[in-house]
């Protein structure tokens, strides 16, 4: 009996200090909360006005989060998702007005045919079980995956307009610098799915007109500047050449003929160059590569040094990385939690000014990043 209550002790000791552990930062010690766990592959979350969170897990489910890490069942009316290789269920966000019409938009992989696409709906949030009114408003054009490179990040801005990013599938990588596929590109819809009539290709025969930009790779970040309200995306390189991007509309971003990194078997991207005469550069790239999913700027009270960064999950590299911003131009990088060797996949700021991560694993969780008081 002694020495199962020591045993009982020693592992209640290992749980608070692992509960414990604190990372070094710019802002003073973090401490990782879970807040909670026992997810599958958990893709994205979204703060409901009460505090607690939408949050979807990549095979296909939908559920509610507490503060307290309750778990809802999963909700009814979610579409039948391709949960293969990187498809599955996505990113979910809530609409502008959501408090009065409680809608959330998603994106998933979609079946079809002998593949699946990129496909975003709309939908109702009609209790705690599920979901209303659910109708599919955008589906990508263009040669179907196998599994791969779904891009899939969704956010809305103050005219109410819907980005929707999109990746190339990872073989069909040509598709993203023509404008008759919309692989590897951002496109700009309403949310009834119908094209803003300010759209710069609209009434071009040549040209998909819910298309924003194009030769994009696989973009699983994007956010909303609180600021500037202009849309900033990231997206993976290959072997190197992550970039983080300003999109602007209509503009080229050079995948797959520029890049900085080289193809996975060291061969070069396209051209071979990094730069040519009408495609854009980054405001910043990575090599090698960190495989960066989720992103947020931060404007919290929390850490009142860091308002106005950038915060951007890495998945291969396993940590939470800050960029420092002035105006558009990145002025400096730390890289945060390098010990907490997990997949991050996406990045949200609480409504407590805290930051909140969704770890990609089989036992997924959703941690909670505070300051040490």
């Amino acid at each position: 009996m002694r020495c199962s209550i020591a045993l009982a002790a020693g592992l209640l000791a290992l749980s608070s200090a692992a509960n414990a552990q604190t990372f070094k930062s710019s802002a003073g010690d973090l401490k990782i909360e879970t807040v909670v766990g026992g997810l599958s592959h958990p893709w994205a979350l979204a703060f409901l006005p009460d505090g607690r969170m939408l949050v979807t897990e990549r095979p296909g489910r939908m559920r509610i989060a507490t503060a307290d890490g309750k778990l809802t069942a999963p909700l009814q009316g979610v579409p039948k998702v391709a949960a293969s290789g990187q498809g599955g269920l996505l990113d979910v966000v809530l609409d502008r007005s959501f408090v009065q019409n409680k809608t959330i938009y998603f994106c998933y992989a979609e079946p079809a045919g002998s593949g699946a696409r990129t496909a975003m709906a709309r939908a109702t949030l009609a209790d705690d079980s599920r979901l209303d009114d659910v109708k599919v408003i955008f589906r990508q054009d263009g040669p179907l995956s196998s599994g791969n490179h779904f891009g899939c990040r969704v956010a809305q801005s103050a005219d109410n307009n819907l980005f929707l990013t999109m990746g190339e599938h990872f073989t069909d990588r040509d598709e993203a610098q023509k404008l008759t596929s919309h692989l590897g590109k951002i496109v700009r819809i309403k949310p009834d799915g119908s094209v803003p009539d300010d759209n710069l290709f609209v009434g071009r025969k040549d040209a998909k007109p819910e298309i924003w930009s194009y030769g994009h790779r696989n973009a699983q970040g994007a956010a909303i500047h609180p600021t500037t309200g202009k849309l900033w995306e990231h997206e993976h390189g290959a072997r190197g050449g992550d970039e983080v991007n300003i999109p602007q509309p209509g503009k080229n971003y050079g995948w797959p003929v520029i890049s900085f990194g080289v193809n996975y078997d060291g061969t070069p991207v396209g051209s071979g160059k990094s730069e040519m005469p009408g495609m854009e550069q980054p405001i910043k790239y990575w090599v090698p590569s960190i495989a960066p999913s989720g992103m947020a700027f931060y404007g919290g009270d929390l850490f009142p040094t860091w308002k106005g960064s950038l915060f951007v999950g890495a998945l291969a590299g396993q940590m939470l990385v800050r960029l420092s911003l002035e105006g558009e131009k990145v002025t400096g990088e730390e890289r945060l939690l390098q010990g907490l060797r997990e997949r991050i996949r996406d990045v949200r700021v609480g409504p407590d000014g805290a930051i909140y991560l969704a770890t990609d694993n089989n036992a997924g969780r959703i941690l909670k990043v505070v300051p040490v008081k």
